[in-house]
C-alpha cells in the first residue's frame, strides 16, 4: 500500500508539472503572436497638449511712466560766513543744527567795539571836512568882494588919469602929475590880478574841500558797513545746517559758520538715458513740464510728493552719460536735501498700444496667439516701453486676439494648447494686516524710536500705526528686514 501511495503521488506531481509546462508554453505562444500582430500594425502616438494662460489683446491709450532714482537738493541755499574776524559776543538760541530762523533774524554778533571806534573817528573827520567846506565857501565870497573892490579902484584910478591928461592938454597940469596918475592906475590893475588869483585859489579850495568831504563820506559808509557786518542775520526763512560756532569763540575772515536751507524750495536731480530724454521733449525740442511723483521709502510708510520737470543740465559732464534732469517738488512732505528717492515721470500718452506681461514677448519680437483648433500662431509685435513686469507693444492685427501670457521653450507655432482664461474667481489674498505679540511690537517700537535718520513726521506715523491692534504686514516686514529680524 505504501508503494502504491507513493507511486500515485509521484504520478500526480508529474501530471501537475506537465500541465504547468503546457500552460507556460501557451502563454509564450500567445505573447509571440501578439507581438507579431503589433509589429504588423502602424504605430499611433498621442499628441501632447500644453495648458497655457491667455489674455485678450485690447488696444488703448496708455500714459507710460518713466522710473528713475535721484537725490533731493535745495534750490535756495545760503552759506553763512563771517565778514569780519573777532570774538562772538552774542549767539541766537536758534543758531543750532536744524534751527528754524526767519528772514532778518539776528543769528550771531561779533564784537563791534573796534568798528564802532573806527566809525566815530571817521565821523569826526567828516565833520572837519564839512567845516573846511564851509570855510572854503566863505573864502570865495570874500575873494569875490575883494575883486569887486579892486576893480572899482581901477576905475577910479583911470578917471584920475583921464582928468590929469585933460588938464595937461589944456596946459594947466604937469607931466609929473600925469605920470603919477598912470603909475597909480597900473598899480590898481596889478591889484585886480592879485585879487583874481586869490579868488581862483579860494575856488580851488572849495573843490578840495568837496573831495575831502566825499572821501570822508565814503569812509563813513564803509565803516557803517563793517559795523553792520558784525551782525550776522538770516537772509530768508529756512533751517540751519552744518553749524560750526559757539558763543565766545573767535572767528576768522570769511570763515564758514553754517548753511541756511529753504526747506520749502526743494528739487530732485536724476539721470536718465538719452533715449528716455528724447521722449520727454516736445515738438520744438524743449523739455516738457511733465508731472512727476517723488517717493521716499520709509519702512513701509512712503513719503510721496508731486512736482514737475523744470530743466535739464547744460552739459553731459566728464565721464557721464545720458542727461541730468531737475524736477521741482511742490510742497515736499518730510523730504530733506540728500534723500535718495524714486522719481516717476509721466510721459506723453501712447495710442493704440497693448499692455502685456513681459514674458509674452520673445527676443525676436514675436508673441504667440491662439489660432484655429487651439493651435498657436506667431505674430510680430513692436515693443514700445517696459513698465516694470509689463510691456507696451503695438500690433494693429492683434486686436481682440488671445495672446499667450507666459512663453516657454516648449511652446511654438503649431503647438496645440489648452487655453486657461482669466475668470472672476480670484485666489484669496494674504491678509494685509497682522496682529503682533507684545514682545515683537516692543522690539519694533524700540528700533523705530532709536533710528535717528528717519524724519520726525514719518517716525510719528509709524509709531502711531504700531500702537493699533493690527499693523500692516508690509511695514512690519520692511522694519524687520532692516533690524535683522
Amino acid at each position: 500500500m505504501r508503494f502504491l501511495r507513493q507511486s500515485l503521488t509521484g504520478l500526480f506531481l508529474c501530471s501537475v508539472a506537465i500541465a504547468v509546462l503546457l500552460y507556460a508554453g501557451d502563454l509564450i505562444k500567445t505573447a509571440l503572436d501578439e507581438k507579431a500582430a503589433r509589429a504588423d500594425r502602424p504605430s499611433q502616438s498621442r499628441e501632447r497638449v500644453f495648458a497655457v494662460n491667455v489674455i485678450t489683446a485690447s488696444p488703448g491709450t496708455v500714459r507710460p511712466v518713466l522710473t528713475a532714482f535721484g537725490d533731493v537738493k535745495s534750490r535756495r541755499t545760503l552759506e553763512i560766513r563771517a565778514a569780519l574776524s573777532g570774538q562772538v559776543v552774542e549767539l541766537s538760541e536758534n543758531f543750532v543744527e536744524g534751527g528754524q530762523v526767519a528772514q532778518g533774524q539776528l543769528l550771531a554778533l561779533i564784537d563791534p567795539a573796534n568798528t564802532q571806534d573806527a566809525l566815530a573817528r571817521i565821523e569826526t573827520d567828516l565833520r572837519d571836512a564839512e567845516a573846511e567846506q564851509r570855510e572854503a565857501v566863505a573864502a570865495v565870497l570874500l575873494a569875490n568882494d575883494e575883486v569887486v573892490a579892486a576893480r572899482e579902484q581901477v576905475a577910479l584910478r583911470n578917471r584920475v588919469l583921464q582928468r590929469q591928461s585933460d588938464l595937461r592938454a589944456r596946459g594947466v597940469g604937469t607931466v609929473a602929475a600925469v605920470e603919477t596918475a598912470e603909475l597909480a592906475a597900473s598899480v590898481a590893475r596889478q591889484s585886480v590880478l592879485a585879487k583874481r588869483q586869490g579868488l581862483a585859489q579860494a575856488e580851488a579850495r572849495i573843490d578840495q574841500a568837496a573831495t575831502r568831504l566825499a572821501r570822508a563820506q565814503i569812509s563813513r559808509d564803509e565803516a557803517k558797513r563793517r559795523l553792520a557786518d558784525t551782525r550776522i542775520v538770516a537772509g530768508f526763512d529756512g533751517m540751519l545746517s552744518g553749524v560750526n560756532l559757539v558763543e565766545g569763540g573767535l572767528v576768522s575772515l570769511n570763515e564758514r559758520l553754517a548753511k541756511l536751507i529753504d526747506p520749502a524750495a526743494l528739487e530732485v536731480a536724476f539721470r536718465i538715458s538719452t533715449a528716455q530724454y528724447a521722449r520727454l521733449l516736445d515738438d520744438s525740442g524743449v523739455l516738457r513740464q511733465a508731472p512727476v511723483k517723488v517717493t521716499l521709502n520709509v519702512f513701509g510708510t512712503d513719503l510721496v510728493s508731486s512736482g514737475q520737470l523744470s530743466r535739464d543740465s547744460a552739459a553731459v559732464g566728464e565721464g557721464q552719460t545720458g542727461r541730468l534732469i531737475f524736477a521741482q517738488i511742490n510742497q515736499p512732505v518730510g523730504l530733506k536735501p540728500g534723500d535718495f528717492v524714486t522719481v516717476e515721470v509721466t510721459e506723453p500718452p501712447l495710442n493704440y498700444v497693448i499692455r502685456l506681461p513681459s514674458s509674452a514677448l520673445d527676443a525676436a519680437g514675436e508673441v504667440l496667439i491662439l489660432g484655429e483648433e487651439d493651435r498657436l500662431l506667431a505674430r510680430p509685435a513692436k515693443l514700445l516701453r517696459r513698465q516694470g513686469d509689463d510691456i507696451l507693444v503695438r500690433a494693429p492685427d492683434l486686436n481682440g486676439a488671445e495672446i499667450v501670457a507666459e512663453r516657454s521653450p516648449l511652446l511654438g507655432a503649431g503647438i496645440k494648447v489648452r487655453p486657461l482664461r482669466a475668470t472672476d474667481d480670484k485666489a484669496p489674498k494674504a491678509p494685509d494686516m497682522v496682529e503682533l505679540t507684545a514682545e515683537r511690537k516692543a522690539k519694533l517700537v524700540a528700533f523705530v524710536t532709536a533710528n535717528k535718520r528717519m524724519p520726525a513726521a514719518a517716525k510719528q506715523r509709524i509709531l502711531g500705526q504700531l500702537e493699533k491692534p493690527k499693523v500692516p504686514v508690509q511695514m512690519v516686514e520692511r522694519i524687520e528686514s532692516r533690524m535683522g529680524g
